[in-house]
């Protein structure tokens, strides 16, 4: 009787090992679509690693914990937000491949600059790229969203940012219909330019709805369509909403206003009537398409409009 006892024990103990095991032997599968074609995920990641600040900010929003971060340019509104023990795999632009492959994690996110490290880093890792297209940064944030809510099982709260991002939106809307044209202006070394339906903040004439005072813009990469103060007075925008490219990598807080204390500047209908808007630096030049980052600027451009 007691060795019958013990086998049924011994039985049980192994069932229920079994039992334990089993979520992690039949993890089910994952396959994303990314623009380099399905990547498949064994299951929920439980480790994971991001190129991009906006991707940070996109798991940060959904509460997943990121082990590895980009080594420059952390935008001061996610500071707060990167774990203590998290490592640093490189800058945005170079990572640190040897880096990557130690820390054996499960997931590798890349989008935008980061976009290009997807050649190397899909033979480390199961690599996912979550670029988003400016012409249409909100759809794209939301996409992203919706597809990370299904990577790590998180459908319910993806689903409501995604609902706030759209009520949002709405409300930015409402408060901008009347109020004229708008300029998105970048100031960059002393230079001035200015961004378009195709920019990194395209998502005030896009969505919000808000006529650009100027018919074409040529988007450039980094400062815009270059313009001049004498432009910028003849075009007489209602609204400026400004990105300090310097202050947004790190460089020269404060050189826009410095730059746009122009007398020139001074007499258009947006400085006349205090209708400027400085865009958080990081959010609008480092981390735009984040979802937390169009959270913050949107409530800033809705503050400016409401003010």
């Amino acid at each position: 009787m007691t060795s019958l006892l013990r086998t049924t024990a011994l039985v049980a103990a192994l069932f229920a090992g079994s039992l334990a095991l089993a979520p992690a032997v039949f993890a089910q599968e994952k396959v994303v679509a990314t623009p380099q074609g399905d990547v498949t995920l064994p299951g929920v990641p439980a480790k994971v690693l991001t190129q991009d600040w906006a991707v940070f900010d996109d798991l940060s929003a959904l509460g997943v914990a990121v082990a590895g971060v980009p080594s420059s340019n952390a935008p001061t509104y996610l500071a707060d937000q990167i774990p203590a023990d998290a490592i640093q795999i490189g800058s945005l632009f170079e990572p640190d491949f040897e880096g990557i492959a130690a820390a054996e994690a499960d997931a590798y996110f890349v989008a935008a600059r980061s976009a290009a490290a997807f050649e190397t880093s899909k033979d480390i890792l199961p690599t996912i790229d979550l670029s988003v297209d400016n012409a249409d940064i909100v759809a794209g944030v939301k996409a992203n969203m919706t597809k990370l809510g299904e990577i790590f099982d998180l459908q319910d709260k993806a689903a409501e940012l995604n609902a706030a991002l759209d009520a949002k939106v709405a409300e930015v809307t409402a408060a901008a219909e009347g109020k004229g044209t708008a300029l998105v202006l970048v100031t960059n070394a002393g230079k001035l330019g200015v961004y378009g339906p195709d920019s990194r903040v395209s998502w005030v004439y896009n969505n919000v709805g808000m006529p650009s005072a100027l018919a074409d813009v040529a988007d450039g990469d980094h400062g815009g369509d270059a313009v001049s103060f004498e432009f910028l007075l003849e075009v007489n925008p209602d609204w400026v909403f400004v990105v300090d490219r310097d202050a947004g990598t790190g460089e020269n807080a404060g050189a826009a206003e410095a730059l746009l204390d122009n007398e020139l500047f001074n007499q258009t209908t947006a400085a006349t009537e205090g209708q400027i808007v400085y865009l958080d630096p990081q959010a609008s030049y480092i981390s735009m398409h984040g979802y937390q980052g169009v959270m913050l600027l949107l409530d800033q451009v809705l503050a400016g409009l409401n003010g």
